[in-house]
């Protein structure tokens, strides 16, 4: 500042020395007045410049020029940039926060003042089928028409959430959200759609479980405490005690069944999956599995002429079978279950054929074929569902619990294998279990002595 000062009085007095020199004191005002002016001039025409300049806005476009007028060009330069990178970094940041709102599993809507849509993510757009350019700044109840959406909007009541059916839902694949307002920011709302599909169905789940294991153990409890009634009220010959004695020792041991089978559905959901450190030949498991079949068979035909006819691997091709990985008590209760309930199922006289055949792929399918009542196709999705029973009164006629299949269904997939039904109503199922070549090695050979 004070340069500019002194290099306005130093053009003053050049002119007024001119002045002087060419027409005296008369001259010597004239002249200063004429450099007062000239200064003026070229003041204001910086001044021109540099606001040409910011109008202009070109931070790269800045007049180089001296003095006052070039450093405060300078500094406006300087101060733009500062300005023009703070923009750019709050720009940035949002679009990280954009990018994360965009990578979240739940879908989210920025809402203004009115309700109508500022932004929302690809999840958002499929749960609600909102186009993310064509539906901008259009108003939210305007195209989410569930009339359940449209009460939540109307009671400004935020405080809890609203389940709604997704635009993506079909009978077959039913789809829940549940859709939550969260005001912010004088007006704004942010909209946010949760998938909750999975969590319905594991209370449903949970609801049904609870009521089957309820079902399941009132009856026999029911007839346990009827018979110890009669016990105790009734004066009973020895012949009718033993006989209460022994339907009592009989549901007594179905509930067993049923504690027993539900703790083995809690070891296998929560203990680390089997490792491939431990071999077990198939031979073994398969023969186990024969003994446990041929020994319930003779129960249940004892009292007619007519024994199932039970076909089991040749042992040359269960040698040939080798070995397979994993946790052999879950592999024995998985294949025995599988072959147990063919004989169950079947009635006397029919036929249960049991396979082990190594595919081309490197894997080997386990198969039971039973010629028994069969399974209709509606049920055969379900058939592996905790308690889920086709024919309930056939099921505790033949004392099984409803657990079987979905232990198998456990066992199988911690091992990597796949269980595959096919069934005629009359003419019997066949269950293949695939197992897969990483947990199959051919059988060790014995060392020969020396």
């Amino acid at each position: 500042m004070f340069r500019h000062w002194l290099l306005f009085l130093l053009c003053q007095v050049a002119g007024g020395g001119l002045g002087w020199w060419l027409e005296g004191a008369w001259g010597a005002l004239l002249g200063a007045g004429l450099a007062v002016w000239a200064w003026f001039a070229l003041d204001v025409w910086r001044a021109g410049q540099v606001l040409r300049w910011l109008r202009a806005g070109d931070v790269s476009a800045a007049p180089q020029l001296r003095g006052l007028w070039g450093e405060a060009a300078d500094r406006a330069r300087r101060l733009l940039r500062q300005g023009q990178a703070q923009v750019a970094y709050s720009q940035a940041r949002v679009q990280e926060l954009l990018a994360a709102l965009q990578a979240t599993p739940n879908g989210v809507v920025l809402l203004d003042g009115q309700g109508r849509i500022e932004w929302c993510n690809e999840i958002a757009a499929a749960h609600f089928d909102l186009d993310v350019q064509r539906d901008l700044m259009q108003f939210i109840g305007n195209l989410v028409r569930d009339p359940e959406f449209s009460a939540y909007w109307a009671a400004h009541d935020f405080s809890h959430d609203v389940i709604l059916r997704s635009r993506e839902s079909t009978p077959a694949h039913p789809v829940r959200l549940s859709v939550q307002l969260f005001p912010y920011d004088g007006g704004r709302m942010l909209l946010l759609a949760r998938d909750v599909t999975a969590l319905e169905q594991a209370d449903a789940m949970r609801r049904d479980f609870v009521a089957n294991v309820s079902h399941e153990m009132r009856t026999p409890l029911t007839v346990l405490s009827g018979f110890i009634e009669t016990l105790q009220t009734l004066p009973l010959d020895a012949q009718e005690r033993s006989r209460y004695l022994g339907m009592m020792g009989q549901q007594a041991a179905r509930m067993q069944h049923i504690v027993e089978d539900l703790l083995t559905l809690s070891r296998l959901e929560g203990s680390p999956l089997p490792g491939l450190d431990e071999w077990t030949p198939v031979q073994s498991l398969v023969r186990r599995c024969e003994q446990e079949a041929r020994a319930l068979s003779s129960l249940l035909t004892q009292d007619v002429q007519r024994p199932h006819v039970l076909q089991f691997p040749a042992p040359e091709t269960l040698q040939e079978a080798g070995e397979i990985a994993g946790a052999a008590t879950e592999l024995q209760s998985a294949l025995s279950n599988l072959i147990t309930n063919a004989v169950r199922y079947t009635p006397a006289g029919g036929s249960i054929t049991v396979e082990w055949r190594r595919e081309a792929d490197g894997t080997a399918v386990f198969s039971v074929h039973d010629t028994g009542v069969g399974i209709a196709p509606e049920h055969i999705p379900r058939i592996t569902e905790r308690f889920y029973r086709v024919d309930r009164s056939r099921s505790r006629e033949t004392g099984g619990t409803g657990l079987g299949l979905a232990i198998v269904k456990h066992v199988l997939q911690r091992h990597g294998a796949a269980l595959h039904i096919t069934s005629t109503v009359g003419k019997g199922s066949t269950f293949s279990v695939t197992f897969p070549a990483i947990r199959l090695r051919a059988a060790a050979q014995p060392a020969l002595a020396p």
